[in-house]
């Protein structure tokens, strides 16, 4: 071969490479910013010409697609569309999505690896593209009663399956309606956006999961609580001074209990009987015994730290690591920095109701191929074990004990036990509460566990928030 030739050769090769890599990044590394660029209408219109899947609870379609007369073909339409907007989130003709219309694209939009040889067979018999349809765990009668129950109150609300980290409902308010984004007017969906991120109510954001988080009151003495047992220091009996007023370590500012008493009149309280009653002193000392490191690795084995995929992730709650001993102290009753989701502490309820084991928490049953076939099925998976059994029902019994005659009584079931702790966490001085409840039922054989938070309260936990968990639990234990 002569030189020439051979330079003709190399040329024509690399011409040959530089237009596989060129090909390769835009079809492959730049497929995601392409398909999101506003501007790439064929991309846009093409997504509205296949059927997207259906999103099914107990069967029955809560989104749908459905034929329209214009150029986008399928229309999305969204069956109680204010019910399921924290689960459904929603699909536009914008460049954006919300939650499992966003996190389940690719299977809902029939673009999945798993659905590769679906997509062939379309083409080979000329069949019109379909997307798979996700059928979900939750539980449309309880979704129901955790929306009435909730009523107009800011908050929301999480109730799973301590057994198999299923999700039953996810409701959270002030809400929207995904069917005024699912309009195939640009400009009516662009200005229906803006709306809802202006008000000052955020009705976007899903506060089960994500947003600015809570601090979680006195729920989180269920963790501090948790850490004491499993620390082989402390017992439920095991008793701190229990004055009406304490000092926080280093300062002059104090510290009392609810109702400013001493917590039930004795000059001592064992951690089960501050549990029952909900008394800060005795745990603020507690945290103090413990340490801020001891507290924060059993928040992290309940979940605190991470972000879960349910499909769509979650805000990871947070214990932080605290600046001096009275800061430790404020943790050990879920004040300073302290901030918590309602799916994390109903995670942390779960894993006491469920001997121990914290299950990874799911919205997703099944999805199922337009064939028929199943793509993915729930399997339930262990997260990890923040207590060994003997303490979970040490646990279970200073919970039981919480509503059956202390503070969170006003989430009995006539008939059966109810394990539950309720928080009201401050703000700062002259600013409203946020107010929790979290527990299970039944407790000698769980059935549910949730979490309840309602922001912007006058008070209180037992008064406001264990009556929205006790009409859930009770939707749950009638089906």
């Amino acid at each position: 071969m002569n030189k020439q030739l051979r330079r003709v050769s190399t040329l024509v090769l690399g011409m040959f490479l530089a237009l596989f890599v060129s090909t390769t990044i835009i079809q492959y590394f730049q497929k995601p910013n392409l398909d999101a660029d506003g501007r790439n209408a064929r991309t846009l219109y093409e997504s509205f010409r296949t059927e997207r899947g259906q999103i099914l609870v107990d069967g029955q379609p809560i989104a749908s697609s459905v034929l329209s007369d214009d150029r986008y073909v399928y229309q999305r339409v969204y069956a109680n569309g204010p019910l399921y907007s924290a689960v459904t989130g929603y699909f536009t003709v914008q460049p954006s999505f919300g939650g499992l219309e966003g996190d389940l694209n690719s299977y809902l939009s029939g673009g999945s690896d798993a659905q590769f040889l679906d997509r062939i067979n379309a083409i080979l018999t000329g069949r019109d593209p379909q997307g798979a349809s996700v059928e979900l765990t939750i539980d449309p009668i309880v979704q129901q009663a955790a929306w009435d129950a909730l009523g107009d109150r800011t908050g929301a609300v999480v109730a799973i399956d301590p057994s198999t980290g299923a999700i039953l409902a996810m409701v959270s308010k002030p809400t929207y309606d995904p069917n005024s984004l699912a309009v195939h007017d640009p400009d009516l969906v662009e200005s229906t956006y803006a709306g809802l991120l202006a008000d000052p109510a955020d009705p976007l954001i899903d506060r089960g999961i994500a947003g600015d988080l809570n601090p979680p009151g006195s729920t989180f003495k269920l963790v501090v609580a948790a850490a004491a047992l499993e620390s082989g220091q402390f017992t439920a009996d095991s008793s701190f001074p229990n004055p009406i007023s304490i000092d926080l370590p280093g300062t002059s500012t104090a510290i009392g209990n609810s109702a400013d008493s001493n917590c039930g009149g004795a000059e001592t309280a064992s951690i089960a009987t501050a549990l029952r009653l909900s008394c800060n002193i005795p745990f603020a000392q507690l945290a103090g015994a413990l340490g801020d490191d001891a507290i924060r690795e059993q928040a992290e084995e309940f979940g605190f730290g991470t972000s879960f995929d349910i499909p769509m992730p979650s805000e990871p709650s947070q214990y932080p690591r605290t600046q001096d001993e009275a800061e430790t102290w404020l943790s050990g009753f879920g004040q300073a920095n302290v901030r918590a989701s309602p799916l994390q502490m109903a995670m942390v309820s779960a894993a006491i109701a469920n001997g121990g084991s914290l299950m990874a928490p799911t919205l997703v049953e099944s999805i199922v191929a337009p064939d028929l076939s199943v793509l993915e099925s729930l399997r339930p998976e262990e997260f990890s074990r923040p207590l060994s059994p003997e303490n979970a029902a040490i646990m279970t019994q200073m919970m039981v004990d919480g509503v059956a005659n202390g503070v969170a009584n006003n989430a009995r079931i006539s008939g059966v036990a109810v394990a539950g702790k309720t928080g009201t966490a401050e703000n700062g001085d002259g600013e409203p509460y946020t107010v929790w409840f979290t527990g299970f039922a039944p407790a000698d054989n769980p059935r549910v566990a949730i979490a309840v938070v309602l922001e912007d309260s006058p008070c209180c936990g037992n008064s406001l928030a264990a009556p929205i968990a006790r009409e859930v639990m009770e939707a749950v234990l009638s089906r």
